[in-house]
């Protein structure tokens, strides 16, 4: 069966969420973020997408409600043993049959946390569900609970994430084979998701970022595919993704020649990646990371280049983001959360000048070490010119 953690791994990971349940006063977890169901219990789907939710009660005890679709999914994918189905038609609500589980361990009246910020629990069904929760059981937001365990990897996720950067390592070198002069980004796109899927890995939770030209000052995916010009910047942020284990990078290529702009752009965005691993101790709070990236690039005249946060948390996540838990673990100015041994982030440098429409970046997946940090993505920083 494709379960990919020890049994035992599986049940500590809920008894200590258990635990923490019990600590907040609350008799169970109302579970809807799909990130903590395949940790908690491996169960893997995109079946989110509907009305889905995992009762995980102080006790221990779980019951998950889903689709008829995800029903045998469920089953084969996880150590779930309770698996009940809500039955597609006209005007039925899927939280009435949620509180009839609810009945059955007696919450009826008690405390429970609400995974409230999940993307599948869209805004009219949390509108909902929030109705038929009043009045039925006190409830609160318990978003946090189960993504602060997330935060730190098991030994056994760490050798997942080994994996997910190799591939990543592996789709830069085929980009870098690829990228030159009339080159098509649908054959860089295709030859580096390939060396993902040839190492035996998935999809992304979120699309390759590719944009050349223009485009290549562009932060998010957009549909339209080009070929290279003789002289032309591509920049690529990607994942190597390994049992839902994400492990990114991103690089801006050159093509033809580089400018001494594009060159100066380009050692300030590696001195700036060097900059925040330095800072990226453990004990120290996220927003160091941010200042010292900040620091060098405002040093290098570029202040009006940089973005408003250098990097995030990486761990197990599903379309449609691979940032993982980005309001607890993103870099940016005052963030207090503490580094620690074991968390995984992606420090990415975007350097975007748009009024001389440059581009130039560097990122790399880190592990947090007991004394600092250690990169994970191996791939070169050094400036590729095609």
């Amino acid at each position: 069966m494709p379960i990919h953690f020890e049994a035992s791994e599986l049940a500590d990971r809920r008894r200590r969420v258990c635990a923490e349940i019990a600590a907040r006063g609350l008799d169970g977890l109302l579970v809807f973020r799909q990130e903590s169901l395949y940790w908690l219990t491996g169960y893997d789907t995109f079946g989110y997408v509907y009305f889905q939710c995992l009762w995980l009660g102080v006790d221990g005890r779980m019951t998950l409600l889903t689709r008829s679709a995800d029903e045998r999914q469920a089953y084969f994918t996880s150590v779930i043993e309770d698996v009940r189905v809500w039955v597609d038609r006209a005007g039925f609500e899927p939280a009435d049959d949620l509180l009839k589980i609810l009945d059955e361990y007696d919450v009826r009246g008690n405390k429970v946390g609400v995974e409230w910020d999940a993307y599948g629990l869209t805004a009219a069904l949390g509108f909902r569900l929030k109705a038929k929760l009043d009045g039925y059981a006190t409830h609160e937001d318990a978003s946090d609970l189960v993504s602060r365990f997330r935060l730190i990897k098991s030994p056994a996720e760490l050798v997942y994430v080994r994996e997910a950067a190799k591939l990543a390592d592996a789709a830069y070198d085929e980009a870098v084979k690829l990228t030159g002069p009339g080159a098509f980004e649908g054959d860089i796109l295709a030859a580096m998701q390939g060396a993902v899927w040839r190492g035996g890995g998935d999809d992304p939770a979120n699309e390759f970022i590719i944009g050349s030209g223009p485009g290549a000052l562009m932060c998010r995916y957009f549909t339209g595919r080009r070929h290279l010009s003789a002289e032309d910047q591509l920049t690529l942020e990607f994942a190597g993704t390994y049992r839902h284990h994400h492990a990114c990078l991103m690089r801006t290529l050159l093509v033809g020649k580089a400018s001494p702009e594009h060159r100066a752009m380009h050692r300030a965005a590696v001195d700036a990646l060097e900059a925040a691993k330095g800072a990226l101790k453990p004990g120290h709070p996220l927003g160091d990371v941010f200042d010292a990236h900040a620091r060098v690039a405002d040093a290098a005249g570029l202040r009006h280049a940089r973005l408003n946060a250098c990097g995030y948390s990486l761990g197990t996540t599903f379309a449609p983001n691979w940032m993982d838990s980005p309001s607890l673990s993103m870099f940016f100015h005052g963030n207090p959360t503490l580094a620690a041994p074991g968390m995984v982030f992606f420090i990415h440098i975007i350097l975007y000048d748009s009024d001389r429409g440059l581009a130039m970046t560097s990122g790399q997946t880190v592990l947090v070490t007991d004394t600092g940090c250690e990169a994970l993505t191996l791939a070169p920083t050094e400036l590729v010119v095609a």
